[in-house]
């Protein structure tokens, strides 16, 4: 902090020392108010514009530096000049002096706090550069949080001073015009019964329920805003409440949720019910992992003291046993199903005509349209194949194609290349490895799962090449090509070119949100990676919605159902209530063997965002279940709050570590620490008791050791 920041702070602190310690705050007081007001006004007959200069440096003086009492400050405005001057004056001294409250927090503090908190400051400026003058106006017209707080926050964002200015001015002036008239009828208070007058009352009914007033105007303003140019072709009656689209886990649990508060809802699918999940992702690869263990256990089942055997398999056979879980799990997600619930299903691709018209077309070539008042946009993501001159031509696979390609055939392809280090990459290398085919893995970046910690990414990668995967980190696919009949992959590493060759290449590098095709381009709803939402999953305009995959900013199955609970309720009943999406505890896990599961925070987060914390390590090599079964590897690391309980994130590693995960997410949705786990009974003997052992190992560190001394001492003197 330069010379000028600390000498601004200084006469700031001064100043708050000064009003505290003259206690002048005895003098926003309604009752200094109420014996003082007839003398103020007097003063004001004689002299109107010495008393207008000095009551609106003060209220600017107040205000900028956030003393209490700019409401009593409000009121005597209206018991001193009246309602319409009072209104004028209070109104521009408010505005000037959050306007100097707002600059001097960006001058002495702003600098600091994005220094220390960059990623939290970067998130905050995105939503600001994108509806900051809004939010600010909403802020101002609904007062619920402290205007000082306002003020102080929005000067360390990177919102322009002048927006800062207009949008308070206008936004507080109706805020302004109630406290100022209710400080005219408290002016003419001169007894008991005075309280009880029309006046009186009338203006605290209206401070009650203008937080009311304002949230409903500051919607009517935004929804006016977002529908102006389609006004002329909304409805005036709607054949449903809510159309979804897209059948994936987001869509068919809003369906669902409309279906079951007797909404008249709308599902539409252009191709296959269930979604990426139920048929391309984590139905069919949960069953490859499962008999691509079986067939590993098999080969190691001298650990259990048996003897080891090569399993004979028919590599068509796993895959039709694929197909069978699928078509067996498909009844959950079925087109009766859901008809029986009560929803009208439609297979056909959709199309967003305007804010509340949906077209449908059909298998057969027609069109159906239906009018409604919300849409939830559900229509999941897509793999992501990257740019790689020839590999159009030499043919590649992807998680949504290749198992109908590798159903076709009778033996595993012997030589398997997969693009990507990420969970869909890991558990896909591992499956086929462990099922005879000899795969090469290929990551751009140094480090498989890049997104966990150093540890698991040397675990991971260490679990893969002991089942035989060939793992190439820090290669940059360059292109594809064929010499003959073999096939190869040219990459990059270390300056220096490398060939790969294979039968078959799967890409692996991760989903993208389908954007395109439906509507958004037509309606300007902005979309990028994946579709712009606000904190209650709205887009641009306020009865359509987004979930799942095509919002971000997870692509978790269980993630979608989560927001799809939002976006529909909201949608349904906002107009009494809205809930904001809540991403405080979402759970992931990847399963390759050992499991990687996780939740909140991990230590690589943990620094980027530089939030303190302190770990705690179990690991499963001491766990009686774990030696038990031979899986004693891995670990439970739990992230605390300093010196406290409080858990900020557990990384788990090792054995069924996505079904260890369970307590701990349930203990951070409802705010309960590591000294509740080690509190509660863990059958024996469990896996799960790794999470109440993890617990007292945090006991342990934290031991009160000067009460222990004590009670060492105590013991010494019983025993004589």
């Amino acid at each position: 902090m330069n010379i000028g920041k600390i000498a601004a702070a200084l006469v700031i602190a001064a100043a708050v020392l000064l009003f505290f310690a003259f206690d002048l705050a005895r003098y926003l007081s309604l009752d200094y108010l109420k014996q003082s007001h007839e003398a103020f006004a007097g003063l004001y007959a004689q002299q109107p514009l010495l008393v207008v200069a000095v009551y609106f440096s003060i209220y600017v003086v107040a205000t900028a530096l956030s003393f209490p009492g700019a409401a009593i400050l409000t009121l005597a405005g209206g018991a001193i000049f009246g309602l319409a001057v009072g209104t004028l004056i209070v109104s521009f001294a408010s505005s000037v002096g959050a306007l100097l409250a707002f600059l001097a927090a960006r001058f002495v503090l702003r600098d600091s706090i994005r220094a220390r908190f960059r990623q939290r400051v970067a998130d905050i400026d995105r939503g600001i550069e994108r509806d900051g003058a809004m939010y600010l106006f909403t802020l101002r017209l609904v007062p619920l949080i402290p205007f000082f707080v306002i003020n102080l926050g929005m000067g360390l964002t990177r919102m322009k001073a002048w927006t800062f200015y207009w949008v308070s001015q206008l936004g507080m002036l109706a805020g302004t015009l109630v406290y100022v008239n209710a400080g005219t009828q408290l002016a003419a208070i001169d007894s008991l019964k005075g309280i009880l007058s029309p006046a009186v009352i009338g203006s605290f009914v209206l401070l009650a329920i203008f937080p009311w007033l304002g949230r409903r105007l500051a919607n009517a303003l935004q929804r006016r805003k977002a529908f102006g140019r389609w006004s002329a072709v909304r409805p005036r009656s709607f054949d449903r409440n809510l159309i979804v689209i897209g059948a994936g886990a987001a869509g068919l649990v809003s369906a669902y949720i409309a279906a079951a508060v007797k909404a008249s809802v709308t599902l539409v699918e252009s191709h296959k019910m269930g979604g990426d999940c139920l048929n391309y992702g984590c139905v069919p690869s949960k069953a490859l992992i499962r008999s691509a263990r079986l067939a590993h256990q098999m080969r190691h089942a001298g650990r259990y003291g048996l003897g080891d055997s090569n399993p004979s398999f028919s590599f068509k056979a796993v895959m039709q046993r694929i197909n069978d879980v699928i078509r067996s799990i498909e009844p959950h997600d079925s087109v009766e199903r859901y008809s029986k619930l009560g929803v009208d299903v439609v297979q056909g691709h959709a199309r967003i005509v305007n804010p509340w018209t949906v077209e449908m077309t059909l298998a057969d070539g027609s069109r159906k349209t239906l009018t409604t008042r919300s849409i939830v946009i559900a229509a999941g993501a897509q793999p992501v194949v990257p740019p790689l001159p020839g590999l159009g031509e030499i043919g590649y696979e992807t998680s949504d194609t290749l198992w109908a390609s590798f159903s076709k055939l009778e033996h595993i392809p012997r030589r398997l290349l997969i693009l990507g280090g990420g969970p869909i990459g890991c558990e896909l290398a591992q499956a086929f490895a462990r099922l005879g085919a000899q795969v090469t893995q290929l990551e751009m970046a140094p480090r498989l799962m890049g997104r966990e910690d150093d540890e698991v990414s040397a675990l991971a990668r260490a679990a893969l090449e002991a089942d035989g995967v060939r793992v190439l980190v820090g290669h940059k696919a360059l292109r594809c090509e064929a010499v003959g009949a073999e096939k190869a992959l040219i990459a990059e590493a270390e300056s220096r070119e490398v060939r790969i060759p294979f039968d078959a290449l799967i890409c692996g590098v991760g989903r993208q949100a389908r954007l395109c095709g439906y509507g958004l381009e037509e309606l300007g709803i902005p979309a990028q990676r994946t579709v712009d939402t606000n904190e209650y999953l709205q887009t641009l305009y306020p009865n359509i919605y987004a979930a799942g995959d095509v919002a971000g900013p997870f692509q978790f199955t269980h993630t979608a159902a989560h927001q799809a609970w939002y976006a529909t309720v909201n949608a349904l009943f906002g107009e009494f209530r809205s809930f904001k999406v809540d991403y405080s505890v979402i759970p992931s896990a990847t399963f390759i063997d050992p499991e990687v599961a996780r939740v909140g925070l991990n230590e690589q987060e943990a620094r980027e965002k530089d939030i303190a914390y302190e770990v705690t390590r179990y690991r499963l090599d001491d766990l009686d279940r774990a030696i038990a079964d031979s899986q004693a590897e891995g670990f439970v690391k739990v992230l605390t709050v300093p010196g406290k309980d409080r858990i900020l994130g557990v990384t788990i590693v090792g054995q069924h570590a996505a079904d260890l995960l369970a307590e701990y997410v349930l203990a951070m949705k409802h705010g309960l620490g590591l000294n509740k786990i080690l509190g509660t009974i863990h059958t024996y003997p469990t896996l799960s008791e790794a999470n109440k052992y993890a617990a007292g190992e945090w006991k342990r560190a934290h031991q009160p050791e000067r009460l222990l001394q004590w009670v060492r001492r105590y013991h010494e003197w019983k025993r004589g």
